[in-house]
């Protein structure tokens, strides 16, 4: 009953042409002796095969039969007899690859979409030009799907230009990406060169394997030549994103040269719908890997001339500290000494301890500015000096160690070791209300190692950066150091500072 049933619903002409067009696709798929028939010029034969083929074949006359043109009707009448129940396999099969190309495409709009978000973050033209490129590259496969599935030459048309815009944007991008190209009105002439080969392929020449290899070696080309590009780009950036895209796009390269390999040997789609959207994930990772990479490098070349920037200003600030203390010194008080000596002859004794107190404060003025005693006796003597007059200042019971002699060590290094130590007991005098403070110094593993601690109220939470904390961590910053900061409620603060040993030229 069900053979019945079939015969009387292929009798409809619009069946018979659907069930042709099933039959058909199945061929195109997995291409099963194709070239054999089309290399063969038999008359019914070439009728079976016109069904999904529009390449132009004259059929030999049907009185004209041949050995050749026997066997071939022989094939197409077992095909026939065989296409009842291979009906429903055939639409099973083309459900599964026409929805594997739709993967494909959901893939590589996805992929467009990650390369424009790159363009809207950081507005650059490569980035656009690459998103328009997968943009098209997503719109053939939703063409060539519709020629599976209609049969009509307008759809591959369609396919065949989309192909030739996708392989020159993707070669656009690239030249953008490595020679920063702009773009000029007359380059859309190649767009319009690669519209007309793609009309003349289908509707002139009328041959599918000039189409389809025409398309193979053009994208295959402008694959190869962006593989090259990132390839360079990953040798001179040292970027691992740059590399995963170098081989992703050589091997996708290579993998599109070879459609005329598989497609005579029958093979089906499933296999080049699964490479694409591996080279199409791996293209995303390498992308994003890039991406990143370029970021973290530009924010450490920043970082590292932010360094540089404060290290001149460190010293700018020093110098202009060394001048003022000077001039404090030499001008200021030399002119206040000689009134002091003045009043003093003139018996005038309640003036000069007033210009005798301005004195001692124009002195201490210049010794916080640029301590004569850094200059004078170094680092060490300097720093006993200060915590001595701090203890005797403050009322603090305050003490440094050094286990042992330091190395020779820079101006900057020295200068900061002392400023550190200044700014350390500041804090204690201002802030931590402690009994007694303790800095130790010492040289290890070539770096100077400061520590100042002090048992005072200490902090509640995470210490807040104030100003001298950031003028302690910008000039220890500056010369390659660290800092770190310690401080609990009721158990005092604690500064650690490590900085390279930097030898006096």
């Amino acid at each position: 009953m069900a053979d019945v049933d079939l015969d009387h619903r292929w009798t409809n002409p619009l069946d018979r042409l659907g069930h042709g067009l099933r039959v058909g696709v199945q061929q195109v798929l997995f291409g099963v002796q194709r070239a054999s028939f089309e290399a063969r010029n038999e008359p019914c034969a070439a009728r079976w095969m016109q069904r999904v083929a529009f390449r132009s074949t004259r059929p030999a006359e049907c009185g004209a039969r041949t050995p050749a043109s026997a066997r071939a009707e022989a094939v197409a009448a077992r095909r026939a007899r065989r296409s009842r129940g291979v009906g429903s396999l055939t639409m099973d099969r083309l459900t599964v690859e026409l929805g594997a190309l739709v993967f494909q495409a959901l893939v590589t709009t996805l992929l467009a979409l990650v390369y424009w978000w790159l363009w809207r973050q950081q507005r650059r033209p490569y980035f656009a030009v690459w998103a328009l490129a997968w943009a098209a590259f997503a719109a053939r496969l939703g063409f060539i799907s519709a020629f599976v599935v209609t049969g009509r030459h307008f759809w591959l048309f369609a396919h065949q230009s989309a192909t030739g815009v996708t392989a020159l944007l993707l070669l656009w991008a690239a030249i953008v990406f490595a020679r920063g190209a702009r773009w000029r009105r007359r380059y859309l002439w190649l767009g319009v060169v690669v519209v007309g080969w793609a009309y003349i392929a289908i509707y002139v020449i009328r041959d599918m394997r000039t189409a389809g290899l025409s398309a193979a070696i053009a994208l295959a080309a402008v694959t190869l030549g962006t593989g090259f590009v990132f390839a360079r780009h990953a040798r001179r950036r040292e970027s691992l994103g740059a590399g995963v895209l170098a081989w992703t796009f050589l091997l996708w390269g290579l993998h599109h040269l070879d459609y005329p390999l598989v497609r005579s040997l029958g093979s089906a789609v499933l296999y080049g719908v699964f490479a694409d959207v591996l080279f199409i994930v791996a293209a995303t990772v390498g992308t994003l890997l890039m991406v990143l990479g370029d970021g973290r490098k530009a924010l450490e070349a920043r970082s590292h001339q932010l360094e540089q920037l404060t290290g001149l200003l460190v010293r700018a600030q020093e110098d202009e500290r060394h001048r003022i203390a000077r001039e404090l010194h030499d001008e200021a008080g030399q002119i206040l000494t000689a009134v002091k000596i003045e009043l003093d002859l003139e018996g005038r004794t309640e003036a000069g301890e007033m210009v005798g107190r301005a004195l001692a404060q124009v002195r201490d003025l210049s010794n916080l500015l640029r301590p004569s005693a850094l200059d004078d006796l170094g680092l060490s003597p300097a720093l006993h000096v200060l915590v001595d007059e701090f203890g005797r200042r403050a009322h603090v019971d305050a003490t440094i160690d050094q286990a042992r002699p330091l190395p020779p060590l820079s101006d900057e290094v020295e200068v900061a070791i002392y400023r550190v130590v200044q700014e350390a007991l500041t804090n204690v005098a201002r802030h931590a209300a402690a009994r007694s403070v303790h800095v130790q110094l010492g040289a290890a593993n070539g770096s100077v190692r400061l520590e100042v601690c002090d048992d005072g109220r200490g902090v509640t939470g995470e210490p807040t950066p104030h100003l001298g904390l950031l003028g302690i961590r910008e000039r220890v910053t500056a010369l390659g150091g660290t800092l770190e900061i310690e401080g609990a409620p009721g158990r005092g603060f604690r500064i650690e500072v490590v900085i390279p040993v930097v030898a006096r030229a």
